[in-house]
């Protein structure tokens, strides 16, 4: 059973998407840029020390399941081996978990992928916030 709420998972992943999507700065477009379409990273944007906080604020079961699910999502566990990822995840813990998932490019992918093998719906699970 996932100790995380699908809820929290679902937050997480829409955060992580809102970071992948932006790109550097850019003062002049090309001819072909559309400027409305593009989301920038700036400095004062919290979006990225957001996701670092509620990470941060997971208690350490929930920061292990959320590791675990990465890891199912990448194939690196199967969704029956999900007790053994999480005990792994405990194990191996060497860094704060959110300085190790924040480093992974495709976090939301891999968060998603892990909530489907487990049978867990994103669409329910982020019901009002997605």
């Amino acid at each position: 059973m996932l100790d995380i709420s699908p809820r929290k998972v679902a937050r997480i992943i829409l955060r992580a998407r809102e970071l992948g999507t932006k790109v550097a700065r850019w003062d002049t477009p090309g001819d072909d840029a559309d400027a409305d379409s593009i989301l920038e990273s700036r400095s004062s944007d919290g979006t990225e020390a957001e996701l670092r906080s509620y990470i941060a604020d997971l208690n350490r079961d929930e920061q292990a399941n959320l590791v675990a699910l990465t890891w199912i999502g990448r194939d690196t566990f199967d969704a029956a081996e999900l007790e053994e990822a999480v005990a792994t995840a405990r194990a191996e813990r060497t860094t704060p978990t959110e300085d190790y998932l924040m480093g992974i490019p495709l976090l939301s992918d891999y968060l998603e992928s892990g909530l489907e093998a487990l049978g867990i719906s994103l669409e329910e699970a982020g019901e009002g916030i997605l």
